[in-house]
């Protein structure tokens, strides 16, 4: 039988605020959710792909807390939240006073999340599961958390941010330090120490950079 993912989400999931942006409310897993337990296969045997959407993880906070305190990067601006997951970034860009923000997320079970939460904190944005790589439909602003987890999506996400940057778009990325973050390319903007879950990462707080692609 073909699982819901409104009513999975709805069922495995909590609504709580992550640490770092207190302001914001989304159905996360936690230990005491089944979730957070399941196996690859388990999770295969349900057609769902890995939960990304269900953490918040440390780029995406650092990245929405740097809006929220930074209203004027994306105020009145034309937005895509890259990657969006639970569409935490996306929802910060709302709040932070954006003219239009779209959400964009190839897991369809993102698309759900995405607009359960934003449902939650009474704001609105469009979600699409489109693979935009490579593409550009003229954004003022791209938005990126946690995107640099691997050798294949680095390579393929760094040149397109690169050329996005070149013909104008502010490219905002946060990233806690993942190992193919590019080394060079981008100015440090801001830094912070944001608390995890020791399950997810490596340690409970981490180091969490936000960076703009300088082309």
């Amino acid at each position: 039988m073909k699982t819901d993912p409104e009513r999975f989400i709805r069922a495995n999931t909590v609504l709580g605020a992550p640490p770092h942006v207190p302001e914001i409310r989304l159905h996360l897993a936690d230990e005491a959710h089944d979730l957070w337990l399941k196996t690859e296969d388990e999770l295969d045997a349900l057609g769902l792909p890995p939960p990304f959407w269900a953490f918040a993880w440390a780029g995406g906070q650092g990245l929405a807390r740097h809006l929220i305190d930074n209203p004027d990067l994306v105020a009145g601006k034309v937005v895509l939240d890259f990657a969006s997951g639970s569409g935490l970034v996306a929802i910060a860009a709302c709040l932070a006073g954006t003219a239009r923000v779209s959400a964009v997320d190839i897991d369809p079970w993102s698309a759900t999340a995405a607009r359960l939460n934003a449902l939650e904190n009474s704001v609105s944005f469009e979600i699409s599961q489109t693979d935009l790589v490579g593409t550009d439909s003229g954004w003022d602003v791209v938005l990126a958390g946690d995107v640099f987890y691997d050798r294949t999506m680095s390579d393929l996400i760094q040149p397109w941010f690169s050329a996005l940057a070149k013909r104008g778009a502010l490219v905002l990325v946060g990233d806690p330090g993942r190992s193919y973050c590019p080394p060079n390319g981008m100015e440090l903007l801001a830094t912070y120490q944001v608390p995890v879950t020791r399950a997810l990462e490596d340690s409970e707080i981490k180091r969490t950079s936000v960076f703009r692609f300088t082309g």
